[in-house]
């Protein structure tokens, strides 16, 4: 833990703007270098236009590549494009206009000029794609939480969410090439031209006024609930006052500022910026202002792009994520009687084993997918998942007549769920996970590293079940040994290993010499740290 962890930033943790910008046209980046190709990870391209990472030449060649690609795929509709607020989200939103326009694509640009959550781009896309037109697809200029030096772009193919691994590694291939070849094969037009050419679509009002087909907003009205809702100065931050606007809801946009260095905002864990609403040193604020006799009932955050989602409730308590998907997943499906009996449960195979028992006790089909939420896109999309959720804070779920909403993640619908809950219920989600650990116990959660070259995460990632030796974790037979997510049979590039009682999952960071160990022991933190330990000595032995 960093010794300023939750404290407000201070002058020098701020970045220098203009050397950000500057290298974002300046740096031309070298791909003989691995850090500075084009790699799509989970949630696209993300990297610093300061370590040559993002910069105009990988933008101009992903724009160019995903032209040739929805070209070679048949998309002929529109592309929505949405950015966040992140210092390099305006000059790569720029530069990926230009290109895409060149190559005659209907590109769609926010009508207010301003920015947009990734869950309203991809409503716009499901909402186009429903009517059987032309079909539509979609940008993000948004790195996510990541700290204010970055920035990131991934795409969105017609289904809505995030392109799978076959369109993601054909557009990178694509852009490397485009780039060896000094970018002589990419079109583009100058900004005035191409921004004079592109349509506009009303983001905002298209979200926002169908918001009640997924959540009950006239019961939080008519109960008055107190809603305090900070953007962490995102994409959502004009989305919240529209929404308390349009629904007649009581709720109060407690920091409105916006600012590319994130001026405001406490330090991470790390002491880094970071506007991960699931941190509860970044949402210091938020807890603060929760503590001590608030005047709201349920309070909110959310990150850069608005594709996670952080509850507070009145005592101040950050929930965290795993105990609020859990919440989240037993209300709702008490509580949407439009959706089938044979409507699953998704969630990723390092999120909390709580899912599995509550969704037992509902009587419904798990889904358990690896990390990424384009797992859940493809039952989204058709309805037979009726909630998906990444331990990270990220989900999404149905309509309340059981039809697609969004297929990527949507940190507003989740923040106001947190509200339907209180509502409909008179407790928090807080309370109601209290009943659930009730009812099937208490879990104790925690993800630590561990060193790893890149040759043993490379190893970890192609382990089969058969290279553990072991039969017992923490004093319990293991019962089940997975490389493969049962839920889709896909591969998880790594490792996990279950008891009856406790589970580690291991995989490599894409980024850091370590592999990440996830685990959860149902018999109490004692035994937490005994898993971890023998985690450690399992993976080493595999590894051998």
């Amino acid at each position: 833990m960093h010794p300023r962890a939750g404290q407000t930033a201070l002058a020098e943790d701020l970045i220098d703007l203009d050397a950000l910008l500057g290298a974002y046209e300046s740096v031309v980046p070298d791909i003989a270098d691995p850090g500075q190709r084009v790699v799509f990870g989970t949630s696209g391209h993300r990297g610093s236009s300061l370590d040559g990472a993002f910069n105009q030449t990988h933008i101009l060649a992903i724009a160019q590549s995903i032209a040739d690609y929805r070209a070679a795929q048949g998309i002929d509709g529109p592309l929505f494009i949405g950015r966040d607020t992140h210092a390099l989200s305006e000059p790569a939103f720029r530069t990926t206009i230009q290109v895409l326009v060149a190559n005659g694509v209907e590109v769609l640009i926010d009508s207010g000029d301003g920015f947009t959550p990734t869950p309203a781009v991809s409503h716009a896309i499901l909402t186009h794609n429903r009517t059987g037109r032309r079909q539509a697809d979609g940008v993000l200029i948004t790195p996510s939480h990541n700290p204010p030096r970055d920035g990131g772009l991934k795409y969105n193919p017609p289904s809505g969410g995030p392109a799978g691994s076959e369109a993601t590694a054909a557009i990178a291939a694509r852009a490397n090439q485009l780039i060896e070849g000094g970018l002589s094969e990419v079109k583009r037009l100058p900004f005035d031209q191409a921004q004079a050419a592109a349509g506009r679509f009303d983001f905002m009002t298209a979200y926002v006024d169908d918001l009640d087909s997924v959540l009950d907003l006239d019961a939080i009205r008519e109960t008055g609930v107190r809603i305090g809702a900070d953007p962490l100065g995102g994409a959502a931050v004009a989305y919240w006052g529209r929404i308390a606007e349009r629904w007649g809801l009581d709720l109060t946009v407690v920091n409105a500022a916006v600012d590319p260095r994130w001026a405001f905002m406490p330090l991470d864990a790390d002491g880094k910026i970071r506007m991960d609403c699931s941190s509860p040193s970044a949402m210091a604020g938020l807890i603060g202002m929760m503590q001590g006799g608030s005047a709201y009932d349920v309070a909110f955050g959310n990150d850069a792009d608005a594709d996670r989602h952080g509850i507070v409730t009145p005592g101040g308590g950050l929930m965290n994520p795993n105990h609020f998907l859990a919440a989240a997943i037993a209300y709702l499906f008490a509580h949407r009687p439009g959706w089938g009996p044979q409507v699953a449960v998704g969630k990723t195979l390092v999120s909390s084993s709580m899912i599995d028992r509550v969704v037992a006790g509902l009587g419904r089909r798990l889904l358990e997918t690896p990390v990424g939420f384009k797992h859940f896109v493809p039952g989204l999309l058709d309805g037979t998942v009726g909630f998906g959720g990444e331990e990270s804070a990220g989900a999404s779920f149905l309509r309340r007549d059981g039809t697609v909403w969004s297929t990527d993640k949507d940190g507003l619908i989740l923040c106001l769920l947190a509200a339907e809950i209180q509502a409909r219920t008179g407790a928090g989600a807080d309370r109601l996970y209290a009943d659930l650990t009730d009812r099937y116990g208490a879990p104790a959660y925690a993800r630590i590293d561990a060193p790893a070259d890149r040759a043993q995460k490379a190893r970890l990632a192609a382990l089969s079940p058969s290279d553990v030796t072991a039969t017992t974790l923490a004093g319990q037979p293991i019962a089940d040994i997975l490389t493969q997510a049962p839920g889709n049979g896909e591969p998880i590039g790594g490792l996990k290993v279950v008891t009856a009682d406790a589970w580690f999952a291991a995989r490599p960071s894409g980024t850091e010499d370590v592999y990440k160990i996830y685990a959860e022991s149902f018999l109490g933190p004692d035994h937490l740290a005994q898993v971890q330990t023998e985690a450690k000595a399992v993976v080493a032995a595999a590894l051998c």
